[in-house]
């Protein structure tokens, strides 16, 4: 049973720490329909904080969410913060908390990522990013959204991956914070979008990168970014 609103803040925002996390990831579903990610509602996003999964809620727009619209679960699926209903695409949430060590997931229906995951079994290496994402993205195979099957699905595709593409579906990422899950997914959409493109010249094909290659990206990746 969910919490009245007036119960919420006394059992969940300790220290501020559950309204910060509401409010960035508010940011980040709003940002994934202004970067043309998703359409409307379609497409979820969650954090997790400690034993609490913040998410977006079923069917309201992004740019209707207020902070005292916060919608939680506990690691089980039960709602204990907010009244209004979790994203139907829970499950597959819930699925990446259990088996990583993910605190943030970010799942869109990109227009690019949902064509190639229509097409191939796994994206083509046409681009060293792929191995920010652990190597060649998977394609997951298709089942109902919101079920238990395609959150097996989807996990089996996320095996040593932090994305994965849903077929006739979307896309999923997950990271170490709602920024890194947000970047994986962007990342993929372009990854997707520069490989439809140059398949699409006539009599071309493109170039790909070899295994070694981007093993040796991954490598390079490692240190990559500012230290401390």
């Amino acid at each position: 049973m969910s919490e009245q609103r007036g119960d919420r803040t006394d059992r969940g925002d300790q220290g501020g720490e559950v309204s910060a996390a509401w409010e960035a990831l508010v940011d980040t579903a709003r940002r994934t329909v202004a970067d043309g990610l998703v359409v409307g509602t379609s497409g979820n996003v969650s954090v997790r904080v400690g034993d609490i999964v913040l998410v977006t809620p079923s069917g309201v727009p992004y740019d209707r969410l207020t902070p005292d619209d916060v919608t939680g679960v506990d690691l089980g699926g039960h709602q204990v913060l907010g009244t209004l209903v979790p994203t139907s695409e829970l499950p597959l949430h819930l699925a990446v908390y259990e088996a990583t060590d993910a605190t943030a997931v970010v799942h869109t229906h990109a227009v690019h990522a949902t064509a190639v995951s229509t097409l191939v079994e796994e994206l083509p290496l046409v681009h060293y990013m792929a191995a920010a994402l652990g190597g060649p993205v998977r394609v997951a195979p298709y089942a109902t959204y919101g079920s238990a099957e395609l959150a097996a699905n989807a996990l089996r595709a996320l095996d040593g991956r932090t994305g994965c593409l849903l077929r006739n579906h979307g896309t999923l990422t997950h990271g170490t914070g709602l920024d890194q899950a947000y970047d994986r997914t962007a990342q993929l959409e372009w990854m997707c979008r520069l490989w439809l493109t140059a398949s699409s010249v006539p009599h071309l094909t493109p170039t790909l990168l070899t295994h070694d290659q981007l093993t040796e990206v991954t490598e390079k990746l490692r240190d990559y970014g500012q230290r401390g």
